[in-house]
């Protein structure tokens, strides 16, 4: 009997597909999707920590690449605390920490910790997802302090102080919008005068590459660079409208003006393109949705429709506070203010249907939607994770199950406002208190 040849054999063999990273805000593409293989179609009954770690206060989701995880958290002075009411500005001292885990034990591999007075609401700790790129982490705290770090030691290569070195104010919730890397650059939402409002530096030295658009208040959008009319466009959403720029040179393609800025400086979500690339979705709480149809052969784009509706309650669209939404097909998911799951026709602002049940209802209520293959994955603020299907026939919960208990306090309830990272078949939460591994490879 002849015997395969060597390479014929390994052909034979049946593929094991390879874990992939999550090493930014919502994932590989920035683009939330969950594209490994092998995952559970339904959750057990109980979700079983592979490890779960002590650290401290911070709504920052975790990021992963390889077998390290990188967080970031905050500690408290000593004998300090924050202010009973969350929307309190005094001054509380504190130092902010960026946290490298071992993915396989959580144990700590390092930190590197610094002083961070807040002066803003809901001060229990850093808001951004910390950018991990080519060995480097980069981490904006919420205070404005940015750090470029090796990502083997946590050696400090460079750091910005966005406060000091740039006069830009602080908001009132503080920096939120995670780095982004384009090439040899990191763009970062800075806020100020003198075309500071975003800024690109070289990210291996700091070095200013250019700086454009007038914000004093930069939001909390994390910027995200599309492809459409034949250009690479980076995607700016602040309180005062939409902007299109060259992630090269900062230059303007386009902007969508506000006639008035958004109530409280509410732009949050992250800006959304279709699978068609013909359509850039933004909603805030307060204003409502914006859907923009971007043209096919120039980088332009003009209003589709906007939200008509003036109440946070009896909203019309969708008016979403931290929950990104998707587009599937020709709909659009997400989670409004009062946490109601609704289903869109993206054309058109249509509302198709809408349910309570991933959520609950109440002012903020909130649930992190993530695709995966057919279905979702949803994480919601009471600390569920979620299988569902959503189609225009309606919402098909598959499978919940309890992942981590929700700790830090907004208005008479505890919740989780931080989105998890889902890599190495597993899914990584955080709360103030700890973060945890789960593991949902499909058995």
């Amino acid at each position: 009997m002849r015997r395969l040849p060597f390479v014929l054999f390994v052909l034979a063999l049946p593929l094991t597909a390879s874990a992939d990273d999550w090493p930014q805000w919502r994932g590989p593409e920035r683009d939330g999707v969950w594209r490994e293989t092998g995952i559970v179609k339904k959750l057990p009954a109980k979700l079983e920590p592979m490890w779960s770690t002590p650290i401290g206060l911070g709504y920052a989701g975790p990021a992963v690449v390889g077998d390290k995880v990188y967080v970031t958290d905050r500690q408290l002075a000593k004998d300090a605390a924050n202010p009973e009411n969350p929307f309190d500005k005094t001054p509380v001292p504190g130092n902010e920490r960026v946290l490298c885990l071992d993915g396989k034990t959580g144990e700590f591999l390092w930190k590197h910790e610094y002083p961070c007075r807040y002066r803003i609401s809901y001060p229990s700790g850093p808001r951004a997802t910390p950018t991990i790129d080519g060995g480097k982490v980069y981490s904006l705290g919420a205070m404005g302090n940015f750090f470029c770090l090796d990502a083997e030691s946590g050696k400090v290569l460079w750091s910005k102080d966005l406060l000091e070195d740039f006069g830009a104010e602080i908001n009132a919730w503080g920096y939120a919008a995670a780095p982004l890397i384009d090439g040899d650059n990191v763009i970062l939402l800075v806020g100020g005068s003198d075309k500071r409002g975003v800024m690109a530096f070289n990210k291996e030295t700091g070095e200013e590459v250019w700086g454009a658009l007038e914000a004093v208040d930069p939001g909390y959008a994390a910027p995200m660079i599309f492809e459409a009319g034949g250009k690479r466009q980076l995607i700016v959403w602040d309180p005062y409208g939409l902007y299109a720029l060259d992630p090269k040179t900062g230059d303007l393609f386009w902007e969508h003006k506000y006639n008035q800025p958004l109530r409280y400086g509410m732009s949050i979500a992250t800006p959304i393109q279709n699978d068609a690339k013909d359509l850039l979705f933004v909603s805030a709480f307060y204003d409502g949705p914006l859907m923009m149809k971007l043209a096919a052969n120039k980088p332009t784009a003009q209003m589709l429709w906007e939200g008509q509706s003036d109440s946070e309650i009896n909203t019309d669209g969708l008016h979403a506070v931290m929950c990104t939404p998707v587009f599937k097909d020709n709909y659009l998911y997400g989670v409004g203010s009062y946490g109601a799951l609704r289903c869109l026709e993206s054309e058109s602002g249509k509302r198709i249907w809408e349910s309570y049940k991933p959520t609950g209802k109440g002012r903020w209520w909130n649930a992190f939607i993530v695709p995966h293959e057919d279905r979702y994955f949803l994480s919601n603020e009471q600390g569920d994770l979620i299988i569902a299907k959503f189609s225009p026939k309606g919402y098909e919960e598959i499978s919940r199950a309890f992942l981590i208990e929700p700790t830090n306090r907004a208005r008479r309830r505890k919740v989780v406002w931080s989105h998890p990272a889902y890599a190495n078949k597993s899914v990584y939460s955080r709360n103030d208190e700890k973060i945890l591994r789960v593991d949902l490879a499909e058995k």
